[in-house]
């Protein structure tokens, strides 16, 4: 199950790998110490690059697809996870409410939803499934392509109003797979008698990728610290440009200097550590996912008079939100091969765990390319328990334990930054 890493790690990650294995016990206890402060989010999934010389996540999801992709061999380690976020929450639980995204005809997204199902029903709930589309309006069966089949059913809220579930089904907790890209709904609002996860300003209604990069700096700064590294080697730069209007040539003066801005800062860290590849920034709406609104830029130049195809892809998003604020985000090239094709690491997380991942691969893609588009196929990562715990004996820099521990490290610091994330900009904090 472990996928043959083609490139042996060298030269500063290197270094960076040794000093985290090293420091090990320290960072273990470190985490254990922050969770006692934060509450990580219900689950997870860090998008990671490594290019040879860092290893910093380029995106993280509080709503993660793609549970069909982690190997078998995780489930149970995935269903002991679940277990231990529902006590936290519901420690009686009985019933769980899904609410998955409307993709009814995209068979990848259903298999995850699947997934999802065999997961918790595994931890002692009844699981059903509850459709936010307005067409759903009695229960309504899909047959997957392994024969297995979903019955997604209109939500009701009780009688008084307070509650939210199904027909003859009322739960405890609700689990959104849902990333409300298209806002918040009505029916979610108010919730105030069940557990709502994850809650609702985590939906890209409300959430920006600039406060959880805000939130990632000060996570990377202790423990930059604890480890004695340089933080830029697990952080990729960052900055905001609001109000830019693609359609309409607006801002574009502003994204060009601040794209120089970036670049220059990310020349001056290349040349004091030798790097020879030519930087280059990705500028991606603040707000979304499933891999739009993004483009690659080696130069300020790029973003004046892009053609009209070019203006098309970055001004809307998912369900055709439009793009008025981005993020300028450093390039991070991305040096994995699978079978001579691109790839990138994803890590998958229930509560504070690492419960497995892929790599994401793309045969038509560069290194400095965006990989999650149409053509994108999976590899799973085999996180399983005797590859989970780092070998101290391997020659640094050789073996798939080591860096699958270091993906899942890296990855957990992006976890702890959605934490504090979450806990900054709760519109009513004093539930924490």
């Amino acid at each position: 199950m472990v996928p043959h890493l083609v490139t042996a790690v060298n030269g500063p990650l290197l270094d960076l790998e040794k000093k985290i294995l090293e420091a090990t016990p320290a960072i273990e206890r470190w985490f254990r110490l922050e969770w006692q402060e934060h509450t990580p989010p219900f689950y997870c999934s860090v998008d990671l690059r490594n290019a040879g010389f860092k290893l910093a996540p380029v995106d993280t999801n509080l709503f993660p697809g793609g549970f069909n992709n982690l190997s078998p061999e995780m489930l149970p380690l995935a269903v002991q996870s679940a277990m231990a976020a529902i006590e936290k929450y519901c420690p009686d639980a009985k019933n769980l409410l899904l609410i998955p995204e409307g993709h009814t005809r995209n068979t990848f997204y259903l298999q995850n939803v699947s997934r999802l199902m065999q997961i918790f029903r595994q931890t002692g709930l009844n699981v059903r499934l509850g459709s936010l589309s307005p067409e759903v309006k009695e229960p309504t069966t899909i047959e997957l392509p392994d024969g297995a089949t979903l019955t997604l059913e209109p939500l009701e809220r009780s009688a008084n109003g307070r509650r939210l579930g199904l027909k003859n089904f009322d739960p405890c907790t609700i689990l959104l797979n849902n990333d409300l890209s298209s806002g918040l709904p009505s029916i979610l609002e108010n919730v105030n008698e069940q557990n709502l996860l994850p809650p609702l300003h985590a939906g890209w209604a409300v959430r920006r990728k600039t406060n959880h990069f805000a939130a990632y700096d000060e996570v990377i700064k202790k423990f930059a610290k604890l480890i004695d590294v340089d933080p830029w080697m697990l952080n990729p730069f960052f900055m905001k440009c609001d109000d830019v209007n693609f359609n309409e040539h607006t801002g574009e003066d502003r994204l060009a200097s601040n794209v120089d801005t970036l670049l220059a800062k990310m020349r001056k860290k290349y040349k004091e550590y030798g790097i020879k590849e030519k930087p280059f920034v990705v500028i991606k709406a603040d707000a979304g996912t499933y891999g739009m609104g993004i483009m690659s830029v080696h130069d300020a130049s790029e973003v004046k008079g892009l053609n009209r195809k070019q203006r098309n892809k970055m001004s809307v998003v998912k369900d055709g939100l439009e793009v008025t604020d981005v993020i300028i985000q450093e390039g991070v090239p991305t040096f994995e091969h699978i079978n001579e094709s691109v790839a990138e690491p994803v890590v998958y997380m229930i509560d504070r765990y690492v419960v497995g991942g892929f790599y994401r691969v793309h045969a038509d893609r560069g290194n400095h390319e965006n990989l999650n588009a149409p053509g994108a196929h999976f590899v799973p990562l085999a996180f399983a328990h005797q590859h989970a715990l780092p070998d101290y004996q391997a020659k640094p820099g050789t073996a798939a334990p080591n860096r699958f521990y270091i993906y899942g490290v890296v990855a957990r610091l992006a976890l702890l930054a959605a934490s504090l994330e979450m806990e900054k900009t709760d519109p009513n904090p004093e539930v924490y």
